[in-house]
């Protein structure tokens, strides 16, 4: 059974590589674009004109680091924050666009969460009943959006510690936050920086106070380090020691959520959860994968010793897999990591999704993904079950970023958080298994 299912994958692999429209599937940005224009016709014009791009390809070309800055028409810091800000402008009752208005100017944004605009007093009043239900933490998710800003200028994140617990003893970021020394005198030092005094000279909103700035940084940090804690909590999951040998873990769906700007040392967190480690590389595969530092071909053998080592494939995971592990030009994992691979989404992202899990599936690697809702948890594992996967656990994640996200479109609903649960898979599920053991004694 298990023969024939690894054959019925490396058949969707060939025919996926002779069918480019169908491995090139809609991807997650461009489902966004179609999604913000459902809910504010126009919405995804305004954003593709104020970053100075003519067509969604623009974006993508962006996307993928094939743009500089001066690109989009960006000259000054107050035209960047300015930029990005005219794309959160729409009446959040009416869905008007600046454009669609008698006098543009006339858009006035909520106090309390600096982050929803209405076009009228009336417009506001309406949409009261239901935005004071999120109201708080769009002001969260507002004052992220402009603090991540840091992340990029090299700020955040402050420098770690070597875990001082054993990574079994951490259950979440209040423990994570207790193993660092100093922890306030780094936060000072951010919020003291030379960054941070340009953001908010050129933020067009009043500087926070101090407070909400300590913990919009705080909040940024475990977006940061989120991932590879989470993959760290998989390698604990399936009983994965690090100290025993070196480990490869492949990273499918990778776009430029994780590889846009990403810098050889994102992942050395790990190093410092498990001290005395062999050695990890850590193999970004996708298709939207960003030219950068890290891309360099997996490597054939154990990466450094006590190191963590970045590496990329740019294509889908099952010709990857063909290409580059068959051959024995890459590692074979010992986990795969899947963040938000979306394949709930629509039918054509799971077309694209289907030969890579049926892989996954028969050669009975240990996997985790990641889900930004419990919805999307339901979603997800109803396709996985549908597939005989084997689900060996689903759970929230202690290790979820704790930065809040909106619906770009449709602020009025609750947030979502990066990675919030995850489910495990390893192999086909038992009754398959079952008739692969039948099969083996005749």
């Amino acid at each position: 059974m298990a023969q024939r299912g690894r054959g019925a994958a490396r058949k969707a692999s060939k025919k996926s590589a002779k069918e480019p429209a169908a491995a090139r599937a809609p991807d997650m940005d461009s489902l966004g674009f179609q999604a913000m224009d459902s809910n504010v016709p126009g919405l995804s014009n305004v954003i593709l004109q104020k970053l100075n791009m003519k067509s969604y390809e623009d974006y993508k070309s962006a996307m993928d680091g094939r743009k500089k800055g001066s690109d989009f028409g960006i000259r000054t810091y107050f035209d960047m924050f300015q930029k990005m800000e005219d794309t959160f402008k729409f009446c959040a009752e009416c869905k008007k666009l600046p454009d669609a208005l008698p006098d543009p100017r006339s858009l006035r944004r909520c106090k309390r969460c600096q982050n929803v605009y209405y076009c009228s007093v009336a417009c506001q009043r309406a949409n009261w009943p239901v935005h004071k239900k999120f109201c708080k933490k769009l002001k969260l998710v507002a004052l992220d959006r402009l603090v991540e800003w840091l992340i990029f200028t090299g700020d955040i994140p402050f420098p770690t510690e070597t875990w001082t617990k054993p990574a079994g003893d951490v259950a979440g970021w209040e423990d994570w936050f207790s193993m660092q020394e100093q922890l306030e005198e780094k936060l000072d030092a951010v919020l003291a920086g030379r960054y941070m005094s340009l953001l908010w000279a050129n933020a067009g909103k009043p500087r926070p106070e101090e407070g909400e700035l300590r913990e919009s940084v705080r909040r940024l940090v475990t977006d940061f380090h989120s991932r590879p804690l989470t993959i760290g909590l998989g390698l604990r999951l399936f009983g994965i020691d690090p100290l025993a040998k070196p480990l490869t873990i492949h990273v499918v769906g990778a776009s430029h959520v994780e590889t846009l700007n990403t810098r050889v040392t994102d992942y050395d967190e790990l190093a410092r959860m498990f001290p005395g480690q062999q050695g990890m590389e850590v193999v970004m595969v996708g298709v939207d994968v960003v030219d950068g530092p890290i891309m360099r071909p997996p490597l054939a053998t154990s990466g450094p010793p006590g190191r963590i080592y970045l590496s990329s494939y740019k294509g889908l995971y099952h010709d990857f897999w063909e290409d580059q592990v068959e051959t024995k030009l890459a590692a074979r994992p010992d986990l795969v990591v899947g963040f938000h691979p979306g394949f709930h989404a629509c039918h054509d992202l799971m077309a694209g999704w289907l030969p890579t899990l049926l892989l996954l599936r028969d050669y009975c690697l240990p996997t985790l993904f990641t889900v930004y809702s419990e919805q999307e948890l339901k979603s997800s594992l109803q396709i996985l079950v549908e597939l005989e996967t084997c689900v060996t656990g689903y759970a929230a994640n202690p290790f979820a970023s704790l930065r809040p996200e909106q619906v770009y479109s449709s602020p009025n609903k609750a947030p979502v958080y990066c990675s919030s649960h995850y489910i495990t898979l390893l192999g086909p599920a038992t009754s398959l298994r079952e008739l692969d053991g039948d099969s083996d004694d005749d």
